[in-house]
């Protein structure tokens, strides 16, 4: 499975409202790509190492790595960077930052003064960026659990509230009933998952 790159590594940076608009979008429909994926490749796998125990917990699992994967990537902090394909000078991924940076770079151009210099000017835009994917990760977990598919899998604890008293377990598409998202793997660092 090529993460993400069915649509991101395309997004528009060439205009400037366009790009800025757009990345939520883009990021959503790869997310909702990336989702239908692992859920059509989900019986193959599950079939040739399942525990043989008929839980519904895996596929909620599946997609809350593959989201944090995602959000590693928009936040510049993915570890996987690709492999250059014959006669190329550069990976997919390589280009996918590039254009990460022009786009983030585009909405910081376009921040008020105490807001640009809050994120200050890295080049990078690791800040603005971990703000963005904080203010939209709700969506992308919406995104990627889309398919009605999902309906009957729930995620593997409880996760869904606001305590431990009253906390459930996702009842079904992998979500909480007020599409708060039941994991925290997007915190956790990559080489820890």
């Amino acid at each position: 499975l090529s993460l993400c790159n069915k649509n991101m590594v395309k997004m528009d940076t060439n205009n400037d409202s366009k790009a800025k608009h757009d990345l939520l979008l883009d990021v959503c429909y790869a997310a909702k790509y990336e989702g239908e994926s692992i859920k059509a490749h989900y019986p193959k796998y599950d079939a040739e190492y399942s525990s043989g125990s008929g839980s519904d917990f895996p596929m909620c699992t599946m997609l809350a790595r593959s989201f944090a994967d995602i959000g590693d990537i928009i936040r510049g902090k993915d570890l996987y960077r690709g492999n250059k394909k014959k006669n190329k000078t550069e990976t997919e991924r390589d280009k996918l930052d590039k254009n990460l940076k022009k786009i983030f770079g585009k909405i910081h151009n376009g921040l008020d003064g105490e807001a640009k210099k809050h994120y200050g000017s890295d080049g990078n835009f690791f800040k603005l960026r971990e703000d963005w994917w904080e203010a939209n990760r709700e969506t992308v977990w919406k995104a990627i659990t889309c398919s009605n598919e999902l309906k009957d899998n729930r995620y593997f604890r409880q996760t869904c509230g606001d305590n431990e008293n009253t906390t459930i377990r996702t009842p079904s598409h992998c979500r909480c009933r007020d599409n708060q998202v039941p994991t925290y793997f997007d915190y956790v660092p990559q080489y820890l998952r």
